[in-house]
């Protein structure tokens, strides 16, 4: 009994640290730190630095591979938060960025993953003021997943707040906008919630975001093919420079096709006061779904909570951020039917407990040194947590999120 009492605590702690939404959980100490530029560096971790830069970007990597950027405060800057130039395997996640030109740019690269960070106020104007863009970012493991945007009128000058422009996933792992909180947008009568297509595109899935007063438009598919967006919610009261809330328009002379937009909910209003929710413009050959899509009056702009940006913030401790010299690398996160866990040499009998939110016992593997793959093509989606053990102690816990296609 007192076991049992003891593991349910055990649970209830590790649970409450864990079982954040969007956005970063972290909110220092932060050590400042000059400007940071690197070019042809690996394995590196950039972790609990506090950045501005007036003339540039806080955080620049060009020709770099399997860095993480962690735990940062970012901005003002006149330049980007992150700016990514030819990288492979970038992560950046639980970082606070506020008032910089753009949050992540990528721009060329694969394995860029921008995920649970806060990003306020972004400056622009056009070509930038993105949470997140992707330019030619191509091949598996890309996702920018569930992050939270926010931006004031008067404060800001967002264009999209996210931007897939000539990007390009698999067909097995599709480039993967999942779970974004996005609130704010304008005063461009151009930018708004979510650009797929963009002069080309494939392999996209944008599902299960909530988007309130994005600006222009909510979530669109402007050209490209095998772009699946579904279960969103999307809302906007009037605004100077609203117009439509979910839409399929060939901008570009690219083959559009094989896309599917389902499942949607939808409440806008345009410019005009006029109700304006769904576009197909008739342009992008068959839509799968369309007929799925739906106008909920429901919709208001309560379906984000007041405060979002910070929300998350304090629910984990310090020693819940993994630390750069950790033992075990956990990888993809968000993950489909596979990741693998990466072990040293000092994981010694080594096994994963998989649990889900309400602390049930999954599934149990025993894990190598070196690497070990795991299916988790049975876990429906969802967060789980990870624990890692080597000799029977715990070693490293973590939050995987799991996503269905």
């Amino acid at each position: 009994m007192k076991k049992h009492i003891l593991l349910n605590l055990v649970f209830i702690f590790i649970f409450h640290c864990f079982s954040y939404g969007q956005g970063t959980a972290y909110s220092g100490p932060y050590t400042d730190s000059s400007p940071i530029v690197l070019d042809g560096i690996s394995n590196k971790t950039i972790s609990k630095l506090k950045i501005t830069n007036s003339s540039g970007h806080c955080i620049k990597l060009s020709n770099c591979s399997n860095i993480t950027i962690q735990s940062c405060k970012l901005g003002p800057s006149k330049g980007e938060g992150v700016f990514l130039s030819n990288c492979t395997n970038i992560t950046v996640t639980n970082c606070s960025m506020e008032s910089v030109e753009s949050g992540v740019v990528a721009d060329i690269g694969s394995g860029i993953k921008v995920i649970y960070n806060d990003v306020k106020n972004v400056q622009g104007p056009m070509p930038r003021g993105q949470m997140v863009q992707f330019g030619n970012v191509t091949g598996s493991g890309n996702s920018i997943s569930y992050n939270v945007a926010e931006n004031i009128n008067g404060q800001s000058f967002p264009e999209d707040a996210i931007s897939l422009f000539m990007s390009k996933g698999t067909a097995a792992d599709p480039i993967q906008v999942i779970g974004n909180w996005i609130r704010g947008g304008g005063p461009s009568t151009s930018g708004g919630g979510i650009m797929t297509g963009d002069e080309g595109g494939s392999y996209v899935l944008v599902q299960d975001n909530i988007l309130v007063n994005p600006g222009q438009y909510g979530i669109t598919i402007s050209s490209g093919d095998h772009i699946t967006i579904k279960n969103n919610k999307i809302y906007s009261d009037k605004e100077p420079f609203s117009n439509i809330g979910l839409s399929a328009y060939r901008q570009y002379e690219i083959l559009t096709t094989a896309n599917t937009i389902m499942n949607n909910e939808v409440n806008f209003t345009n410019k005009d006061g006029v109700l304006n929710c769904l576009w197909n413009a008739g342009n992008c050959g068959d839509i799968a779904g369309w007929e799925t899509n739906m106008h909920n009056a429901n919709l208001k702009a309560n379906i984000l909570p007041t405060k979002i940006i910070g929300r998350a913030q304090g629910s984990v401790t310090e020693t819940d951020i993994v630390p750069a010299e950790s033992t075990v690398k956990i990888y993809p996160n968000p993950a489909s039917d596979h990741l693998t866990i990466e072990t040293s040499l000092d994981v010694k009998n080594g096994i994963v407990e998989i649990y889900n939110i309400n602390g049930q016992k999954m599934s149990e593997q025993v894990i190598s040194e070196n690497n070990t793959g795991v299916n988790t093509g049975n876990l429906p989606s969802a967060v789980y947590i990870f624990k890692i053990l080597s000799n029977n102690k715990t070693i490293d816990v973590r939050k995987i999120t799991i996503v269905r296609n």
